[in-house]
């Protein structure tokens, strides 16, 4: 699908989401597809997924692989367009506001943050769009945020966040699509070996690929930034484990990192990677995701935990989900005068805006069983400390 091209795409104001409740007997169901996220990748990037993995794609999604093998070699055509419209531009384009990234595990509160801070005017983001159509989101956006809004899912896979093109993404997703090594790249085939071993904290990749990982990064942030000059605000749980790389790329970035009971985090986090397996494989899942999440929780805070004495102050934050929920106010007051931001009493009313809109939100629930709660306790014992959670 094709769209007319967007010489100079407005910059976006951030709008008040709608409201994510728990459905009322009445309600209208809420539709749960949405499309698999390799279909906004390039044909080149698709070729090698397929190639590297023994072109192993179940029987039952041929049909999605042929799908995402059209799409592939659409996104490949659109992205030499744009570029050859906007390329030299976007190439000039400087990131005079250094970003401010939101790290922290998996499911510790790092969405509820980002949407937090999208409500201040001073700061744009990477929304759906942007993070899932990265090859050519400069031409088409205006096309499908205006004509094709059925295909972007209303709620996440994984819990109750609403979901849509214009709510705020994590820029992972792109990076993977633009084909860069990425821990994501394992939902499509997650039976076959991790495709590219060490690529959560980036320590496995070559000096050329790293390289090659950091000029795509900053020319995907000057794509944002070419649309939108504002600050950006990004969130990625597997920038934890990046952060010495980051502050090689932005020395004056911003990082505020947010935790979260790790009795929580991991079942969570295992739900997650079932839910996001289920809806984006290219095979029949096998195996207990239990041991994955264990060694990516270990090599994210160690890695936090290795690049402390690189963060400035003033540069560096650190807050609870739980006190975050408790008094979000109070804790974005701190956030903001922990990293040096001018403008809370700017963005208030937009943050109050969004916690009327969400009130009542209810987050999963979990039992976990005495084994289960001694192995995360055991396992997850540094992390339960430092944060006060025994």
């Amino acid at each position: 699908m094709s769209a007319p091209a967007v010489a100079e795409p407005p910059a976006r104001q951030a709008e008040p989401p709608g409201a994510t409740r728990a459905a009322k007997p009445t309600a209208k169901p809420r539709r749960r597809w949405s499309p698999r996220f390799m279909e906004g990748t390039d044909a080149l990037t698709w070729a090698k997924l397929l190639y590297r993995n023994r072109f192993a794609v179940h029987p039952k999604y041929w049909w999605i692989a042929g799908v995402v093998s059209i799409m592939s070699t659409m996104n490949m055509v659109l992205r030499w367009v744009q570029n050859g419209l906007h390329g030299d531009r976007v190439a000039a384009t400087p990131i005079d506001r250094q970003p401010v990234f939101v790290i922290g595990h998996w499911r510790t509160g790092t969405t509820l943050l980002h949407e937090l801070f999208t409500r201040d005017p001073k700061l744009t983001y990477p929304d759906f769009f942007n993070c899932f159509n990265p090859n050519h989101s400069l031409l088409t956006e205006r096309f499908f945020k205006t004509y094709a809004n059925f295909l972007a899912p209303e709620k996440r896979p994984m819990d109750n966040m609403a979901a849509g093109w214009d709510r705020p993404q994590e820029d992972e997703f792109a990076l993977c699509l633009l084909g860069l090594p990425s821990p994501y790249i394992d939902l499509a085939f997650p039976n076959r070996p991790p495709l590219y071993p060490g690529s959560l904290d980036l320590s496995g990749l070559s000096p050329g690929q790293l390289t090659r990982w950091k000029r795509t990064f900053v020319r995907f942030l000057q794509t944002l930034t070419f649309r939108d000059p504002r600050r950006l605000v990004l969130k990625s749980p597997p920038h934890t484990a990046r952060v010495p790389v980051l502050l090689d790329l932005f020395p004056e970035a911003r990082f505020v990192h947010i935790a979260r009971d790790p009795r929580v985090v991991v079942p969570s986090t295992v739900r997650m990677w079932s839910s996001m397996t289920r809806g984006h494989c290219l095979q029949v899942p096998k195996g207990d995701l239990s041991e994955r999440v264990f060694d990516q929780f270990r090599v994210i805070y160690e890695r936090l935990d290795e690049a402390r004495p690189l963060l400035k102050p003033g540069r560096f934050h650190e807050l609870r989900y739980e006190d975050l929920v408790k008094d979000p106010l109070a804790e974005m007051r701190k956030v903001y005068a922990g990293l040096e931001l001018n403008g809370f009493d700017e963005a208030r009313p937009g943050i109050e805006h969004y916690l009327r809109q969400t009130d009542g939100y209810e987050t999963n629930k979990y039992d976990l069983s005495d084994a289960e709660r001694a192995e995360i306790e055991r396992r997850c014992a540094d992390v339960i400390r430092r944060y006060g959670y025994e």
